[in-house]
């Protein structure tokens, strides 16, 4: 590997200074460094790197340098959905569950990296499509997971899998998370951690008006539908990834489905996806001497 694309957390010093830093070293190596078009800030102290828009980076870098985390990495993945380009999460941020990397092994990983000693996880992402009678309205993608939210007060929804009715709920919203975003908000609204090698989308009430709504892991392959029945007059929102997308009017319908796959590149000795939980979620206990 020696064409690296890098992309950080916007408006962060610590996240500058480490890519001009990680710039000069690539290029002791004989790297040829890409970075994000929009950091112009950040690259005086780059010079002789080639500026690139992110969205071009997927069909021009062999890998993909995040400095950030999780919420900077969900930014820069978007464009890699159904890309082979592998993607490093360095973690400047707090849990870093996608970013796992920590600062301080940067340089050891990149260069164990680049001699080629990597594996990758692929995660699913999600397509959602808003629809206003025939009329469609948005398509983007996720990640994470698609929210759909309240604005003001209570709203209504139905939920069909394959056209098949689920139930209808009043509450504060439903998440839809990949595996990858089941440690996001999914996790802080109860729903349960689901492995990335687990095919399948979580589906989690946001403070039902019901104590017999409960979160449910279906198929990922099974198209889901959201039918907004009753908003109040401020409506509600399409929320995908932590980005508001699109306010919703009643009867608006969602439709989401599988979608295509990023790479995250992790050392094979360095990463242990239940060793990641227990040292990012502070699990207690620790193995018994027998």
């Amino acid at each position: 590997m020696n064409r690296i694309g890098i992309s950080i957390k916007p408006n962060d010093a610590r996240a500058c200074a480490l890519l001009c830093e990680l710039h000069r070293w690539l290029v002791e190596r004989d790297c040829t460094v890409f970075v994000d078009q929009k950091l112009e800030t950040c690259i005086g102290c780059a010079t002789g790197c080639d500026r690139l828009p992110v969205a071009e980076m997927p069909d021009k870098v062999e890998l993909m340098i995040v400095l950030g985390g999780d919420g900077t990495l969900l930014h820069a993945a978007r464009d890699f959905i159904g890309s082979e380009t592998p993607i490093l999460g360095i973690n400047l941020g707090r849990l870093g569950f996608l970013t796992d990397t920590p600062v301080g092994h940067m340089f050891d990983v990149v260069e164990q990296i680049l001699a080629g000693n990597l594996k990758t996880t692929r995660h699913f992402s999600l397509h959602a499509e808003v629809w206003r009678g025939s009329e469609k309205l948005m398509s983007s993608r996720a990640m994470n997971d698609v929210v759909l939210e309240r604005r003001g007060g209570m709203i209504g929804f139905e939920m069909c899998v394959n056209e098949r009715f689920v139930f209808r709920m009043r509450g504060d919203g439903l998440i839809l998370a990949t595996p990858a975003g089941s440690t996001a908000y999914a996790l802080s609204a109860g729903g349960p951690i689901v492995h990335p090698a687990v095919d399948a989308i979580s589906v989690v009430p946001v403070c039902p008006h019901t104590l017999s709504n409960r979160p449910v892991v279906i198929p990922a392959d099974e198209q889901i539908e959201l039918h907004l029945v009753e908003s109040s007059s401020q409506g509600a929102a399409l929320n995908l990834d932590g980005i508001e997308m699109l306010r919703l009017e009643q009867n608006d319908r969602i439709v989401v489905r599988k979608n295509g796959y990023i790479s995250l590149v992790y050392l094979p000795d360095r990463h242990h996806y239940y060793e990641v939980l227990r040292t990012k979620l502070k699990w207690a206990g620790q193995v018994e001497t027998r």
